[in-house]
């Protein structure tokens, strides 16, 4: 699974590594890859294999959840079709309340004590989507945990969610789709200890040439 959505990510340009001419964060952080799970909406064959990799995660993982609840706003579209697989209620968390009409910060249906599972399309610092399952709990509901397409697996987002208690499990990760993408020829084997020192510290940029 981890290799085969690795594979289509980078096949469709939603994970695109650029280790000679690295892209920079908002934070200002230059980072050697880009990532866009947008596009597998996009790309029907992919889209297939990401949502039903999805499905089977929480199928496996979590079996007993009710609510899917997406992360604003790329995670909603993976919630819903995911959901419409496992025939299970759907809603999402915007990133904050609304000033109008009711001032929702949840959108659908959510019971006190329900035990939900949290859709996200990537994790890198963890800050974004802890928030949502920290609103989520707030309301009352029970988090069973995460499930996510893509994660860079960074100290500090493994350290954000270890400390939130609540466990994300991804269908690829960094290291894999790096690894796949020197298998493939995106890249050069030896830029892969690049990209991994970039994973390792990313404030580092010792790993740019």
């Amino acid at each position: 699974m981890e290799k085969l959505i690795a594979k289509d990510l980078l096949s469709i340009g939603a994970v695109f590594f650029r280790p000679d001419e690295p892209f920079t964060w908002a934070s200002g952080i230059k980072s050697p890859v880009y990532c866009d799970n947008r596009l597998t909406l996009t790309a029907p064959d992919v889209r297939d294999d990401v949502e039903n990799g999805l499905a089977k995660l929480i199928m496996e993982n979590y079996p007993d959840a009710e609510v899917l609840m997406g992360t604003s706003t790329a995670g909603i579209a993976h919630a819903a079709i995911t959901a419409h697989l496992l025939n299970l209620p759907m809603g999402d968390v915007r990133s904050g309340a609304k000033d109008h009409g009711r001032q929702n910060q949840i959108e659908g249906k959510l019971e006190e004590g329900q035990k939900v599972v949290v859709v996200e399309d990537l994790i890198s610092t963890g800050g974004s989507v802890i928030e949502v399952v920290n609103v989520l709990r707030e309301a009352g509901a029970d988090v069973l945990g995460i499930v996510s397409i893509f994660t860079y697996g960074m100290k500090k987002g493994l350290d954000r969610l270890a400390d939130a208690d609540v466990k994300n499990i991804s269908l690829t990760n960094f290291d894999v789709i790096a690894e796949v993408a020197a298998e493939e020829g995106y890249i050069d084997a030896e830029d892969i200890d690049r990209l991994i020192a970039f994973r390792n510290n990313p404030s580092d940029e010792s790993w740019i040439k």
